[in-house]
């Protein structure tokens, strides 16, 4: 059996993934979560075979959720299901661990070929995610060089920016991350100057570029 973990802030899209992974008799969904802190949580509980996992979403973004996803639960597989297909985007989700990325414009019966292909060992991406995987490369070879400024981020640094920009204050930041407000302070005072962004309408432009958040 295959156990699945279910992740994306719409509940019509989980519903709809759950309704399709389950005509298959050797698939079963153990959870799902509408954000990627909620996400970490249950594969902490479940370790399921196979996470299916949007990018951007409240609280914690999927990039970062992967991130914490392998680190609790090594063996698990992780397939992103986003709306994005910017090379950017792809290319953090490759670098943080992802076996599998597909549009969900493209999505349906692809999902279910992409879980079996990850669960056997391979890596799955659609047609046009290879295709703007190459352009990247040959275009923007920063971004696959890691000279993109998010990744002069700590992973502590990107949580805090992400709950910044979502417009949460330092007492309510401390409040989720179990630190002292001016720690968080301190996070943010040193994000800022790594990133070169000295106001908050920077942070944002700059949060929804890199997709820590999305304009929905």
């Amino acid at each position: 059996m295959i156990t699945i973990l279910l992740v994306d802030d719409h509940a019509v899209v989980r519903d709809g993934l759950r309704l399709l992974l389950e005509t298959q008799s050797d698939f079963q969904v153990v959870g799902d979560a509408d954000n990627g802190r909620e996400a970490v949580y249950q594969v902490n509980q479940h370790c399921p075979n196979v996470v299916i996992l949007d990018i951007a979403m409240p609280d914690l973004n999927g990039i970062e959720a992967m991130r914490q996803i392998r680190a609790a639960c090594p063996e698990t597989q992780v397939i992103i299901l986003s709306m994005h297909a910017t090379g950017s985007y792809i290319i953090q989700a490759l670098q943080a661990g992802a076996n599998g990325y597909l549009l969900k414009a493209a999505a349906g019966s692809e999902v279910i070929n992409a879980i079996r292909a990850v669960q056997s060992g391979q890596r799955y991406m659609s047609q046009k995610i290879i295709d703007t995987v190459i352009n990247t490369y040959l275009s923007q070879p920063e971004i696959l060089e890691g000279r993109d400024p998010l990744a002069r981020l700590s992973s502590r640094e990107r949580e805090i920016l992400q709950l910044v920009v979502e417009g949460k204050s330092s007492v309510e930041i401390a409040q989720v991350l179990a630190i002292s407000p001016n720690t968080v302070d301190t996070y943010r005072s040193r994000l800022m100057q790594k990133l070169g962004i000295s106001d908050l309408p920077g942070l944002v432009k700059f949060a929804i570029q890199r997709g820590l958040i999305s304009l929905e």
